[in-house]
């Protein structure tokens, strides 16, 4: 792939986003990580609403379930309303390893559901193999 993949980050948490960031900056893919803290602003960057005009459309949306003003369990929601955005791959990355949050994040349209690991290596490489999977080896869709 010649450009860099755009990936939307939508988590609240600063340490985690820097985690995130620094896995994808180890990683083989080039990747322009995009972040927003909420399920607000991520609607309004994908919608390019308050000043995300010119931000690219994302190949694919990293999302934490909880945040606070309209979390992951409702961004999804949401997000699959609007024609245009729905068929952007989805996959959550979070605490969570609650049975009912999986279920619910499948079924409101979720494309993987990743649970953060504990140390900083097991996280990098999670990234790592999600990078692998959904830029190397998943046939997307062009948007």
């Amino acid at each position: 792939m010649s450009s860099p993949c755009t990936i939307l980050l939508v988590e609240d948490d600063s340490a985690d986003a820097h985690l995130t960031r620094m896995a994808f900056q180890e990683g083989r893919i080039a990747v322009d990580l995009q972040h927003v803290e909420n399920g607000e602003e991520a609607l309004a960057y994908l919608l390019k609403e308050d000043g995300y005009q010119d931000k690219p459309q994302p190949d694919l949306i990293l999302l934490d379930l909880n945040m606070p003003r309209m979390d992951g369990r409702e961004f999804l929601r949401e997000i699959k309303k609007i024609d245009k955005l729905r068929i952007i791959p989805i996959v959550v990355l979070t605490t969570s390893d609650a049975e009912s949050d999986i279920y619910a994040s499948y079924d409101q349209g979720a494309a993987g559901f990743i649970v953060k690991p504990v140390s900083v290596d097991d996280f990098i490489h999670q990234i790592q193999k999600l990078e692998n999977y959904w830029f190397e080896l998943v046939k997307r869709p062009s948007y």
